[in-house]
């Protein structure tokens, strides 16, 4: 790869990282590129060049965390060597990775503006819905080896996973699994 691809990937990646950074810190509606950009230690001009507009870049920046995470979890419900129930505990396990990481910040913060934003709905959609045929996938290869799986398919099990960790992980973010412990 020529340097100059490299360069622009690596400076990508940076401002991504900032982008995280201070969606964490801020919120997306408190998210500015400027801030981003200094974050990053790069000119301003860099997002405009790299993603066009803020709305892109956090598309961008849910883009590839989800991808990372989707693929962690193929290849730990792929693994052949670990039992479903295995497989199972360490996808929850994995949860506090995925908010240490800032990934559960940005999917909730992605939620809540997609309620108005129909681009940014369109995006969501298409990447929860990675998540959700993933969980289809492990619950009709877990049909194949056990038979039904009680009153639910395959589909429905998917839904109830999804909807489950998505409002697990909101509660989480409001601090109300805390209380929960108490």
């Amino acid at each position: 790869m020529a340097r100059a691809a490299v360069k622009k990937i690596e400076t990508s990646t940076s401002l991504l990282e900032a982008a995280k950074k201070v969606l964490r810190r801020a919120g997306y509606a408190g998210l500015s590129t400027r801030e981003v950009a200094a974050e990053a230690a790069v000119p301003l001009s860099q997002i405009h060049y790299h993603f066009g507009s803020k709305q892109n870049m956090v598309l961008e920046l849910f883009e590839y965390l989800n991808a990372q995470l989707l693929d962690r979890q193929n290849r730990l419900f792929e693994d052949p060597s670990l039992k479903l129930s295995e497989q199972w505990s360490r996808a929850c396990d994995y949860l506090d990775e995925d908010i240490a990481s800032g990934y559960v910040r940005v999917l909730q913060e992605l939620i809540a503006v997609s309620w108005h934003d129909a681009e940014v709905a369109k995006v969501i959609r298409a990447g929860l819905m990675g998540w959700i045929d993933l969980i289809v996938g492990v619950a009709r290869r877990t049909e194949q080896m056990i038979g039904p799986l009680g009153p639910f398919s395959a589909e429905e099990v998917g839904a109830i996973a999804a909807s489950s960790f998505i409002g697990g992980e909101s509660l989480f973010l409001l601090g109300l699994e805390k209380k929960a412990r108490r």
